[in-house]
């Protein structure tokens, strides 16, 4: 869809006052916005506006949509990467670029609807299991395409978790382990299965309140979640099939309550 100029100036002139005015009413977000937390909040609002525009809308600058939603530049974006994991904006860079409403394939609109579904619907735990289910065929993609460059962000959340492990900080250790599992999904190239999973992570990250091992000390169990992941990136640059086989039967998914 081509945007001419005067699109492009309506979308610094409406686009944004119209974000402003959200902020202002209440009861916009909808039931239960007062749990989620400001990231979340900002993402729900700017998803009403996309909904509302055109796709391929100029919906401003990162900065003036920043200042909008009231929020510092660091729970922008964490904003903006929630929006794109959803498929809904677009950033373009340059003269007239800034946030776009996202040109919306059938793809990641079957994906929308799927999750709209899912997020309203079903319990964390059945996420768990479906993305427990999709975990072989990711695991199987990342034997078969990851690149010495692919490994090295796996290695680095991987380092994350060990950091976490030690600071004995639940929360970023398990923000580590599902970006360690983003990242093998990055690798596949299907497009279909790699969005659905991360979005599968979203749900389950978004819902989870707290953290807890089921049979031994939450330090213990960390430590051994920990080992298992750093063979599991082990098992994928060295192309190791059997292990990798191995390690899927021994992992154990982290128990979440919502």
């Amino acid at each position: 869809m081509s945007v001419d100029n005067s699109e492009v100036t309506a979308g610094r002139s409406n686009v944004v006052p119209q974000l402003l005015g959200t902020q202002r009413r209440p009861g916009l977000m909808g039931p239960g916005s007062s749990n989620l937390n400001r990231a979340e909040q900002a993402a729900a609002a700017i998803e009403t506006i996309v909904k509302s525009v055109e796709p391929g809308s100029r919906l401003g600058t990162k900065e003036e949509l920043r200042k909008a939603c009231g929020v510092a530049v660091g729970t922008f974006n964490e904003t903006l990467r929630l929006l794109q994991t959803r498929g809904l904006v677009a950033v373009r860079p340059g003269p007239g670029g800034g946030l776009f409403a996202a040109e919306q394939t059938a793809q990641v609109r079957f994906g929308n609807s799927m999750l709209a579904l899912d997020a309203g619907a079903m319990a964390v735990a059945d996420a768990v299991r479906i993305r427990d289910a999709l975990d072989p065929l990711l695991m199987e993609d990342a034997l078969a395409y990851a690149s010495p460059a692919d490994i090295v962000p796996m290695r680095e959340k991987v380092e994350a978790m060990r950091v976490a492990s030690e600071e004995a900080n639940a929360v970023a250790f398990v923000r580590a382990t599902w970006g360690l599992h983003a990242e093998i999904a990055d690798v596949s190239p299907n497009q279909m299965l790699s969005s659905f999973y991360k979005s599968l992570l979203e749900i389950i990250e978004s819902h989870t309140l707290e953290v807890h091992a089921q049979d031994q000390p939450l330090a213990e169990y960390f430590h051994d979640l920990l080992l298992m992941h750093e063979r599991m990136v082990d098992a994928i640059e060295q192309r190791d099939e059997e292990l990798s086989r191995q390690l899927l039967l021994e992992h154990k998914t982290i128990t979440v309550k919502s």
